[in-house]
């Protein structure tokens, strides 16, 4: 007893020695604030709204929701994680002993000519028979003692990739939501150009008539005929194209939804995007909690901080325990039979790996790199998330300055034309002046029309830059 205590107490000591070191993050230095606009830089909360929140158009809400639930790669980020939570089970019970059985017989036939023959040491004269039988009833227990806290760092290695795919499943989600929002309301801006382009058309063709009649009284030119047409044409040829892109765009968009391609209804209600007036940058601190892609590195860094630990502990001896027991006998007639048949065996030892071809060494060394490896890839993500922050935020502030340009533009088209067409009726303008400012005009509101889409996306990626809400 006094023995076995003293092993106990060596072991106790021995499991004291754990390799490797604790997780440390990587020291990143963080502005103070972010660059670009200052007037979304109001609050320090680092709490971001629920995706429903911010996009509160019911059909977008639908479309989002069928999106997450049918999108065949976030099935794919789901399986991921379901294959971690397996390997991180067998994690948890890495430190128990291996506990096997077996049962088995076998029947050994002696030559003649054989060590147990007749000609040899004669032992199938002295039991009888040319033939042994061993029947056997086992059960053994293999126990390697977890001295070094090689199973430890084991388990933090695999919780860390488990919680990893957790974050690339959010950060997943977070895409996806942005790219369906997105797709929505570039096919609203799609519908309000083609509505553009149809009123112009209508437009033009009231040009197109009005110089027909002069033509017809000899008061305009085949030229300024000529030249209305082609102008009737060249904004009738706008509609198929925008009709071409939009069809491909609701292609796509029922692909991420997991839909074959069909016709997706929009809202009846074409009223332009607007940001929820809560939604602020925060610091740049809090890209560390909130950003799904951020946290997914630097679990993975964790991971590899604590794959060192294992790797190393490779190179320490391994204490194995082991022990087997049961019954066996060479007559199936008494192979049952207790305590004659009872058999056992108690090993124990250390094995200390001398020559492996360096294998052994290569994969700590590898594993140290690997950390340096995840360690860089960790800063460059941080890095590439406060450069997304400062790029949404000042190029939401400059569209809305555009925006508020072109409006003004489109309002003096809009007066232009309608002036225009006044002096030429009245002969006081020519074709060429009334074909301008319609050219001008459809320019304009189709390019304010793609300016407030520009500006929703813009949105709609300043709040996944900041991490988007789940």
């Amino acid at each position: 007893m006094k023995r076995i205590l003293n092993y106990i107490l060596i072991l106790v000591v021995f499991s004291a020695c754990q390799l490797g070191k604790d997780y440390v993050r990587p020291s990143i230095v963080m502005p103070a604030k972010y660059r670009g606009n200052d007037l979304l830089q109001q609050s320090n909360d680092s709490v971001l709204l629920p995706w429903k929140s911010f996009f509160t158009d019911p059909v977008l809400q639908n479309i989002i929701d069928d999106v997450l639930q049918r999108n065949h790669d976030m099935a794919m980020a789901l399986k991921s994680i379901q294959i971690n939570e397996e390997y991180l089970k067998e994690s948890k019970v890495a430190w128990l002993p291996s506990v096997s059985a077996g049962i088995g017989t076998s029947r050994n036939y002696f030559s003649d000519n054989s060590l147990n023959g007749g000609n040899g040491f004669n032992l199938s004269n002295t039991i009888g028979t040319k033939k042994v039988e061993d029947y056997t009833l086992n059960a053994g227990v293999s126990w390697e003692i977890d001295i070094w806290g090689k199973v430890k760092k084991q388990k933090k290695a695999v919780l860390n990739e488990w919680l990893q795919s957790i974050e690339a499943r959010k950060a997943l989600q977070t895409r996806l939501i942005a790219s369906a929002a997105s797709s929505y309301y570039t096919l609203l801006m799609l519908d309000e150009q083609l509505a553009i382009a149809r009123k112009n058309l209508a437009l033009s063709d009231n040009t197109v008539k009005l110089i027909r009649i002069q033509f017809e009284n000899g008061e305009a030119t085949a030229l300024a005929l000529q030249q209305a047409e082609v102008q009737y044409k060249s904004t009738e040829a706008i509609i198929p194209d925008l009709e071409q892109e939009r069809f491909i765009q609701e292609n796509a968009l029922n692909v991420l939804m997991g839909n074959q391609p069909d016709q997706i209804v929009l809202s009846e209600s074409k009223t332009n995007f607007r940001t929820p007036e809560q939604l602020t940058s925060g610091v740049p601190a809090s890209l560390m909690s909130n950003r799904p892609d951020v946290r997914q590195k630097e679990f993975e860094l964790r991971a590899a901080s604590a794959r060192i630990g294992v790797a190393q502990a490779g190179l320490y001896p391994a204490l194995n325990i082991t022990a087997v027991g049961g019954l066996n006998s060479f007559q199936s007639s008494n192979w049952l039979n207790i305590p004659g048949s009872l058999f056992g065996t108690l090993a124990g030892g250390l094995t200390e790996p001398i020559f492996n071809k360096r294998k052994l060494r290569t994969a700590f060394n590898v594993s140290k790199i690997t950390y340096e490896q995840k360690a860089e890839e960790f800063r460059k993500t941080v890095l590439q998330a406060t450069k997304e922050v400062s790029d949404a935020m000042f190029k939401t502030e400059k569209l809305k300055e555009k925006i508020t340009i072109e409006a003004s533009k489109n309002e003096l088209l809009q007066t232009a034309v309608t002036n225009a067409d006044l002096l030429f009726t009245n002969g006081q303008a020519n074709y060429l002046e009334v074909i301008l400012v319609e050219q001008n005009l459809i320019e304009n509101e189709l390019k304010l029309s793609d300016l407030k889409r520009q500006q929703a996306l813009a949105y709609i990626e300043f709040y996944r830059a900041l991490g988007g809400g789940q």
